[in-house]
């Protein structure tokens, strides 16, 4: 297929987490931060490649620009799952060369991925032919004892040999042996010099940055030296940290009140709720909105003791959204 220019806003990206960005949770975001680009968590190409769960695909419209993240190995089922993104109209399709957990250590896949550097050149170009649409990778620094800054470049040239032209770099390597993912996340040394470096030699990709980005300073110093950063746990445990990233970094002047998201978000979980998804789905993502303000704890108790309950609706936000004043 003809090439398209990439001409998404890496800037500010929220990052893929497991159990966490679903398209509740993406929805949601994009109330508070109508620019940062979206991810989805990482659906396995085993998932997707026999169509039977295509639904995990579905995703609201509001939510773009928003990319699918794949993990697997295989060029041909990548390059089958790569044309589903582009069928669904997702803006990017990433491949996942960073997750460090079992499961896809047992299925050859994420971060073991980096020791195959070849492999993955076959699956870009796969994907890349299959497809107009950018196809991007997330990767870590190192994995094991293989952390050379001249492993990581072994591992980078291949691929964007074959065209891959963006690197997200989660600023860590990963230890396979001995390390659950959430230590993954937080014990292995951030670097973020190596993205850096990576930037630095190779002026051509843009590199965005992922690992440890909490402020506002972060993002601004960040941005000296790479195209983009990517922002993990931050953006889900305080989410209203995205409104001070559209003040402070893309310009953004009418940005909305905690109490204003929470009102625009209240007919699409009414839809939800029509359509028989449980409220405690949707509202498990909304209990960092208030995060450090006076009642915080009482909205999180409310939601958390009432959202689960059969009958539970919509009245049970609002009865929740009683206990923080207006911020």
């Amino acid at each position: 297929m003809s090439e398209q220019k990439n001409k998404l806003d890496r800037r500010i990206s929220v990052a893929p987490m497991m159990g966490w960005t679903d398209r509740h949770d993406r929805y949601f975001l994009r109330l508070i931060s109508p620019n940062a680009l979206l991810y989805t968590v990482m659906l396995t190409t085993g998932a997707l490649v026999h169509g039977k769960k295509l639904e995990i695909l579905e995703y609201n419209p509001e939510e773009h620009p928003v990319a699918l993240q794949l993990g697997g190995s295989d060029p041909k089922d990548l390059a089958h799952c790569a044309m589903l993104a582009d069928r669904y109209h997702y803006d990017e399709v990433n491949l996942n060369c960073g997750c460090p957990s079992e499961r896809v250590q047992n299925g050859k896949f994420g971060a073991c991925l980096m020791a195959e550097p070849q492999l993955v050149a076959e699956c870009i170009d796969a994907m890349k032919q299959a497809v107009s649409i950018p196809v991007t990778v997330k990767t870590r620094i190192g994995i094991d004892d293989q952390d050379s800054y001249q492993f990581l470049t072994d591992f980078i040239g291949p691929i964007a040999e074959k065209g891959c032209d963006t690197f997200i770099i989660h600023a860590r390597k990963a230890l396979l042996d001995g390390l659950s993912p959430a230590e993954n996340r937080t014990v292995p040394p951030l670097r973020w010099d190596i993205a850096h470096k990576l930037k630095q030699d190779f002026p051509q990709l843009t590199i965005v940055l992922n690992g440890g980005i909490k402020s506002i300073s972060d993002i601004q110093e960040s941005l000296k030296h790479v195209d983009g950063v990517m922002i993990g746990r931050e953006a889900y445990q305080n989410p209203y940290f995205l409104a001070e990233v559209e003040r402070e970094i893309f310009g953004a002047e009418n940005v909305r009140s905690r109490h204003e998201v929470i009102e625009a978000m209240m007919p699409y979980i009414n839809r939800c709720l029509e359509n028989d998804v449980p409220l405690k789905d949707m509202t498990r993502h909304i209990l960092g909105l208030f995060q450090g303000l006076p009642g915080a704890r009482r909205w999180r108790q409310v939601l958390s003791q009432e959202a689960y309950k059969p009958a539970a609706n919509v009245n049970v936000v609002r009865e929740a959204l009683k206990q923080v004043a207006h911020a």
